[in-house]
């Protein structure tokens, strides 16, 4: 009996080698000679398409269980089980809305070594870049990066046809901080939602992230102290710690965010703790916490449960009221780090142990731009301490 045959009661069974693992596949019928032979012929001509590159498991063996489980979409579904248990829900959500939207209707139930670059390539520049943004394109792409990834695990001669698919991205838009006289028409623009007021004063002069000062709580502030710690954050209606453990911090405020936790205090100090679950940076683990939240929406009563709520519900209207160019409210964390490093007095340094980074960089790059009108005058200054007049 030719090598790749063998028979085993009265089925017979052929045998190769493919991507490194010994493969088994029963046919069909009794071990008669005439479907032995028949066995020879397929199992001869699966090695010349191994070796030639063309072999296709699903059109030899449509039903093998090998199939079944070689499904892109197989893959994808270990990919979500994996990343469900190491990334948050807000994150989750996303990496769920990529596949459901895009990859799975397209590739789930091609064979995972039957995927092509020139195809993929294809897809991509075809598809999604005719109706996405190319950021969206970019995570698309390594999201199927890593399920490829995922599948040469088992898989270890398996290709990537990802390599070489390079999405470029246009440059980010720079900070849009207000200035200081924006700064005085935004605070003074009448307005009967003081409390909205008092949370932009504070944020515009503490620097937190939007879903960092929703989060804050009375137990997190020391008025006498001056001091608050960032502890958490409200992101799409889940409390979570915050985003890095840099992140987490206490700050000495500056006397313009100290003023309005002051005016807060009117508002919502005395109301009674509320329980909320607060998830660790595990993803897992819930700690019950019972809060007294700092800032609430006026309109409803409630604290904040998302950034969307503030700026769709007060902040875009608030901005037309005062005739400010439109932009969102984390502009205030931009603002915050503008103002300090166009004061000319703040070191980048300690800018960015304020705002929970580590590097410097990211003041640079993300949130601060200077200022030159609410800068000082260098010019004047060099000119009297190098005696240049």
């Amino acid at each position: 009996m030719a090598d790749g045959v063998e028979v085993r009661g009265n089925r017979v069974r052929v045998y190769f080698r493919h991507q490194g693992e010994l493969c088994r596949e029963a046919m069909p019928g009794d071990a008669s000679p005439e479907n032995i032979a028949q066995a020879e012929r397929l199992v001869g001509m699966i090695n010349y398409e191994i070796k030639a590159g063309t072999f296709s498991y699903a059109r030899h063996f449509p039903d093998s269980p090998r199939v079944k489980t070689n499904t892109f979409g197989h893959y994808i579904d270990l990919w979500l089980d994996i990343k469900r248990n190491q990334i948050a829900a807000s994150g989750f959500r996303g990496y769920t809305s990529r596949v459901e939207n895009h990859i799975r209707p397209r590739w789930a139930d091609v064979q995972a070594d039957q995927i092509d670059h020139l195809d993929l390539q294809g897809w991509v520049q075809n598809v999604l870049m005719a109706k996405l943004h190319n950021k969206t394109v970019r995570e698309i792409v390594s999201n199927m990066r890593q399920i490829f990834r995922l599948y040469r695990t088992r898989n270890k001669t398996a290709h990537d046809p990802t390599d070489g698919i390079v999405i470029t991205l246009p440059d980010a838009e720079a900070p849009d901080p207000f200035t200081r006289a924006e700064l005085d028409t935004l605070l003074n623009t009448p307005s009967d939602r003081t409390q909205e007021i008092n949370l932009i004063r504070f944020m515009l002069w503490s620097g937190p992230r939007v879903s960092e000062a929703m989060a804050l709580a009375w137990e997190d502030v020391d008025l006498d102290a001056g001091t608050v710690t960032f502890r958490r954050a409200r992101v799409r209606s889940a409390y979570k710690v915050t985003k890095t453990r840099r992140s987490t911090r206490k700050l000495k405020l500056l006397a313009p965010a100290l003023r309005a936790l002051k005016d807060q205090v009117a508002h919502t100090q005395s109301l009674p703790a509320v329980q909320i679950e607060v998830t660790d940076r595990d993803n897992r683990t819930l700690r019950k916490q019972a809060v007294r939240f700092v800032f609430h929406n006026t309109a409803s009563g409630q604290a904040y449960s998302t950034s969307d709520t503030l700026r769709n519900g007060w902040w875009k209207a608030h901005l037309k009221k005062a005739e400010l160019r439109p932009r969102g409210p984390n502009q205030c964390r931009h603002t915050f780090a503008s103002q300090l490093l166009s004061s000319g007095f703040a070191s980048p340094e300690w800018i960015a142990e304020q705002m929970g980074h580590t590097s410097t960089a990211m003041i640079f790059k993300h949130y601060a731009t200077w200022i030159s009108e609410d800068g000082p005058d260098f010019v004047g200054i060099l000119n009297k301490a190098l005696n240049l007049e």
